[in-house]
């Protein structure tokens, strides 16, 4: 049977004797958006920072592109990272470094392209979350939230990764930014990074992006499955949940 491309089976983890994951597994197949819902302090953030391998479980195991994480050290984890592009719920930018810089900084890191073809591949993910090179010269605070939020997701596709994962990625923004957030992972879908995670408390993203929703309580999953039979469910606590999230 293949593998997903995650798989977490019982994770636990637990912070100054406060158990923040107590139990979770699931698995992401190819191709599949799975929304992680929960209130805040539920976990979400912690969950994410586990498949990025940011995170040590005390118990349980991490999968990801067939390989178990959670013992690997720091430079075995370097091949698995750069397969995957992480969007901080901040956006996380240098302050001190231009848009083009910022998101030219993993080709940097992580490959040996030349400064023409850094510039061709930085202008092109720009231009996917819709930025022109206008903003190439422009530093983050000289920026709307929603271009900051743009920036940073044009930073994690800029090595082409495989796997996306975004914490709270319309936290922060007006209606209009965050719907245009929400279709710009609905088309990520339509190219190579076509696999995602999404954490998030934003009930219309989670219907506009979901294939699958999970929604974490206490600590571990209290419903996780198809997004429409999710939404729909008859389970007292998950309604409450989500009728809670909405206002």
């Amino acid at each position: 049977m293949a593998t997903g491309v995650v798989e977490v089976v019982d994770l636990r983890k637990s912070f100054e004797r406060a158990e923040v994951l107590r139990g979770v597994s699931f698995r992401l197949d190819k191709g599949e958006t799975l929304v992680v819902m929960g209130g805040s302090g539920s976990g979400k953030t912690v969950l994410l920072r586990h498949v990025a391998g940011l995170v040590r479980p005390d118990a349980g195991e991490v999968c990801v592109f067939g390989r178990n994480i959670e013992r690997l050290s720091e430079e075995e984890l370097l091949p698995i990272r750069r397969r995957m592009g992480y969007v901080f719920q901040g956006a996380a930018l240098f302050d001190s470094l231009s848009v083009y810089e910022n998101v030219a900084f993993p080709l940097r890191e992580h490959t040996d392209l030349s400064e023409t073809a850094i510039r061709e591949r930085v202008v092109h993910v720009l231009s996917l979350v819709g930025l022109g090179d206008d903003v190439l010269p422009l530093l983050p605070s000289e920026l709307s939230g929603g271009m900051r939020k743009r920036v940073g997701i044009a930073r994690a596709l800029v090595i082409e990764p495989e796997l996306m994962l975004f914490d709270e990625p319309t936290a922060g923004l007006d209606p209009t930014n965050s719907k245009m957030v929400g279709e710009l992972i609905v088309e990520l879908k339509r190219g190579p990074c076509d696999t995602s995670i999404v954490v998030t408390h934003d009930v219309e993203l989670a219907r506009t992006v979901a294939d699958r929703l999970a929604i974490l309580m206490d600590g571990r999953f209290a419903a996780v499955g198809r997004a429409d039979e999710v939404m729909t469910s008859g389970e007292p606590a998950v309604q409450a949940f989500l009728a809670g999230e909405a206002r």
